[in-house]
């Protein structure tokens, strides 16, 4: 006769929700959508189009966080009926569906655990990425266009909304640069242990053939801020220069010099925008992502801790924080955390949440 037990397994579920829920403070969660739906429901709400953009962002993040949770109490107990009625029926069908929705489950309450270690200062921040090529000649653009489709892909399985904002184009190949915002619940808190020196390994396809291939792509996240907690930057501090907005190969996306570079004169810091079709929104873009990567410099400035904030801002390339070997052997593995997949295809397709949960973890270790 058929005699399932999972009562330990449940147990330490319920243990772990409990927690999640202690944490993440499920009454403070609701009565936040309460006064984010009231004010989406304001008749003025649209007249202030960034505002009205922010709001009714913050309410889908915070109604998608309830739902999460609420459904895991909901599957939770719909677990131990199944369990019950396959004890019942001696029906091994449903016992082996109650075994996978419990390993479902663990998985889901997993990757929730990991974000309520997501509680730094600016955590909560949509993610603005930066990728460049480094050393490794057409392979090194090559890399770093994988690592943009890579994190594209990511938000994209996710449901996230991600805006490329500039992306400089290499002669022969991939990109030199790419900057983009990924919006999504906890963002920067997420993304910003991504942050870093990637590493690929490879037969190339432009070089030799037969002939490994290294070369290198440096990873940058920071917060976008939001335009109240931006710092005053004096115009006199700023160099602006506008470009025609340009495609791979040269060619024109359109025939306006509406692309905009944004010189800050004291650090050095520089930021191009070239996504939108004016070059005052450009302009407005760019000073946004200007002010954020400022701050962080300022914050970290007055701590003393430089990477805190924003990770490895510069990374440097014997900071070597991941590598992708794609020959002799396939194998992708963070050298941080020790993680490892042997599936490099499947993480170029946006399969990261392994090594972003590790990370995650491993960040949190680190900082205790």
């Amino acid at each position: 006769m058929l005699e399932l037990d999972l009562s330990e397994q449940i147990a330490a579920l319920r243990s772990t929700f409990h927690d999640i829920r202690t944490v993440v403070d499920v009454d403070a969660l609701t009565a936040e959508i309460a006064r984010l739906s009231e004010e989406a429901g304001a008749p003025d709400l649209w007249d202030d189009t960034a505002k009205a953009q922010q709001v009714t962002s913050a309410l889908s993040h915070r109604q998608g966080e309830l739902a999460k949770i609420e459904s895991i109490q909901t599957r939770l107990d719909d677990l131990e009926v199944l369990i019950e009625l396959a004890n019942e029926a001696g029906d091994e069908d449903s016992a082996e569906e109650a075994r996978v929705e419990l390993a479902a489950i663990q998985k889901v309450l997993g990757d929730l655990e990991v974000q309520t270690l997501l509680n730094g200062e600016f955590d909560a921040r949509p993610a603005v990425v930066t990728i460049r090529a480094g050393a490794g000649g057409v392979d090194a653009a090559d890399f770093a266009e994988m690592l943009m489709r890579m994190y594209l892909r990511w938000a994209e399985k996710h449901g996230y909304s991600s805006t490329v904002m500039d992306t400089s184009y290499a002669e022969e190949a991939g990109i030199k640069s790419a900057t983009f915002e990924i919006d999504a619940p906890y963002a920067f808190g997420t993304l910003g242990v991504e942050a870093g020196t990637h590493r690929l390994v490879r037969m190339s396809p432009f070089g030799a053939a037969g002939k490994r291939q290294t070369s290198f792509a440096a990873v940058e996240v920071i917060p976008l801020m939001e335009e109240a907690a931006v710092i005053e930057i004096p115009e006199s501090d700023i160099r602006v220069d506008v470009f025609r907005s340009s495609g791979p190969g040269g060619q024109s996306v359109n025939t306006t010099d509406s692309a905009v570079r944004i010189t800050h004169l004291p650090t050095g810091t520089v930021v191009s925008m070239q996504n939108e079709k004016s070059q005052i929104q450009n302009r407005a873009a760019a000073m946004r992502v200007l002010q954020s990567r400022l701050m962080l410099i300022q914050r970290e400035q007055e701590a003393a801790q430089k990477k805190e904030l924003a990770g490895n801002i510069t990374a440097s390339w014997g900071d070597q924080m991941r590598s992708y070997v794609l020959a002799p052997y396939q194998m992708v593995k963070d050298l941080r955390t020790e993680f490892e997949v042997n599936n490099p295809s499947a993480v170029f397709d946006g399969d990261l949440d392994g090594f972003i949960n590790a990370g995650i973890r491993w960040r949190k270790q680190k900082h205790d």
